[in-house]
């Protein structure tokens, strides 16, 4: 397990903490409708932590190609269709670029700052000069609006229960997944990023934000620096 983090319940837990079989039943919702809506048409598509491919079945299905990668072999079992890479993402280096560069799941907000640089270097390692990173980071309320709960339309309850301190501007985050037959847990640590630590971290991998894609603020286009010169 990576440091801080850990999970409960039914099956295989991952490093991160997540659990295969609960992240077999997520739905994908409006996210790749949002990644369509960004990238051109029939994209090749580097996806960072596919893990059971939520999001990279939806983006087969629209006509992308993709390239999933995970540090879980068996979050990628459950991937089809797609070329899969068992590795950590920030040791990933392929030779090769791709027209967009996914890193969704807030793993921008890991609580280790050199795992976060080595996550960003990755994304502007493989993006093509005109290509795009798309990145999902935390709305603003994030560690702030707690205990706060959502019942998703399919069945089941998510919580985030608690965002606690444990130094250098880092929580320890607690969030839970109630279905009708099984619960599962999560705990893993994230750092809260304002928008211009956000952007500052973009800029020392050499990306810049071209355009926030939601209303929230949620979802981010960034572009190679090169490409602004």
């Amino acid at each position: 397990m990576r440091e801080g983090h850990q999970g409960t319940g039914p099956g295989a837990i991952t490093p991160d903490g997540c659990a295969v079989e609960l992240y077999s039943r997520l739905p994908a919702g409006a996210e790749p409708d949002i990644v369509a809506a960004a990238v051109p048409e029939g994209a090749r598509v580097l996806e960072l932590g596919s893990g059971v491919g939520r999001m990279t079945h939806p983006l087969l299905e629209r006509g992308f190609t993709v390239t999933a990668v995970d540090e879980s072999a068996q979050m990628l079992e459950r991937v089809r269709g797609a070329r899969t890479l068992c590795s950590p993402i920030e040791a990933l280096d392929l030779g090769e670029r791709f027209d967009a560069v996914l890193l969704a799941s807030f793993l921008v907000h890991t609580g280790d700052v050199e795992v976060r640089r080595g996550l960003l270097r990755t994304c502007a390692r493989h993006v093509e000069d005109e290509g795009c990173v798309l990145i999902q980071r935390e709305g603003a309320e994030y560690h702030t609006d707690l205990p706060r709960e959502r019942v998703d339309p399919s069945g089941f309850t998510v919580r985030i229960l608690s965002a606690d301190p444990v130094g250098d501007g880092v929580n320890s985050v607690r969030a839970e997944y109630e279905f009708p037959d099984a619960v599962w847990t999560q705990t893993f640590r994230a750092r809260p990023l304002t928008r211009e630590q956000f952007e500052e971290a973009l800029g020392e991998a050499g990306l810049a934000v071209d355009r926030y894609l939601t209303e929230d603020g949620t979802w981010v286009r960034a572009v190679p620096v090169r490409r602004q010169r």
